[in-house]
């Protein structure tokens, strides 16, 4: 039974990897001019690998979006919000 605990759990080191973690950041999306905007700006940052979820407000000019920081960064969402059409940066 020992052996089996030990197995598992060097499993589960080897599948899930340690320095990998979770992230919400606040982007600022200035450039959303229609209550329709924030549709584009979900669904691009949405398709980008590692986005757990992704809420836009028109009426705050933001995005919160949560990430996996492992695959992918705050650059990459900012790209993928400005290759959609609507700039983004972080809002600090």
């Amino acid at each position: 039974m020992k052996k089996l605990l030990v197995s598992i759990a060097l499993a589960t080191l080897i599948v899930t990897p340690v320095w990998a973690a979770t992230q919400t950041v606040t982007l600022s999306v200035p450039g959303m001019s229609c209550a329709a905007c924030p549709f584009t700006v979900k669904k691009a940052l949405t398709k980008v690998e590692g986005v757990i979820k992704a809420e836009v407000s028109y009426a705050n000019r933001e995005a919160i979006v949560t990430f996996d920081d492992s695959k992918t960064s705050v650059e990459a969402l900012s790209n993928a919000s400005e290759n959609a059409g609507y700039p983004a940066s972080l809002k600090e």
